[in-house]
């Protein structure tokens, strides 16, 4: 095998002739450009293990191309995406019960490619605190909403939801983190 081969390369290699993918290299090419840091990072955040984030990446991939179905653009492709990765995680936490949840990354985990603004709420122990003490889908359902920038009906789609019940299920879930979370003597205060 050749050094230089990239994981697309070898996802590629591995396809032998009863394995029918739903894309073209160079369409899987442009969807793993387009969609792979920001789905490892909310791997990562459900897991908080970038070796099973790694590993759930690539499962995750190469469920959707081995889905018949037509996607109706970018949007129906990112939610697909973060459905099967969802139900993946589920289905590694049903298999894996989890010890702790560690608060700091681990050696040469860092969120490469995340925006500031995820570093910045990332790195606030308080806040990861109080999401590690979060149910699953309030995790998931925060981190879809204000990581991502995803709509409600895009959160529905990834998660499994009615769209009507989103709004109501982050209200909930902003109302727990809040609860979770240290209360500042006074909001004017230095930072």
């Amino acid at each position: 095998m050749n050094v230089t081969e990239t994981r697309v390369d070898l996802l590629a290699l591995s396809a032998t002739s009863d394995d029918t993918f739903v894309l073209r290299e160079d369409e899987f090419r442009l969807l793993y450009d387009r969609t792979s840091r920001s789905l490892w990072v909310y791997l990562y955040k459900l897991t908080r293990d970038a070796h099973a984030s790694d590993d759930l990446l690539q499962e995750t991939y190469y469920r959707f191309l081995r889905t018949p179905g037509t996607y109706e653009g970018e949007a129906h492709e990112r939610n697909a995406l973060y459905r099967i990765a969802t139900n993946l995680v589920r289905d590694r936490r049903r298999r894996f019960q989890p010890v702790t949840v560690p608060l700091e990354d681990p050696a040469g985990a860092r969120l490469t490619g995340a925006t500031d603004a995820v570093h910045g709420v990332g790195e606030r122990t308080d806040v990861r605190r109080a999401l590690a003490q979060l149910r699953d889908r309030d995790q998931q359902l925060l981190w879809l909403a204000y990581a991502e920038g995803s709509s409600h009906e895009e959160i529905a789609a990834s998660l499994g939801l009615r769209a009507g019940s989103v709004k109501t299920l982050l209200l909930r879930a902003r109302q727990r983190l809040a609860a979770l979370l240290p209360r500042q003597a006074s909001r004017g205060g230095a930072r």
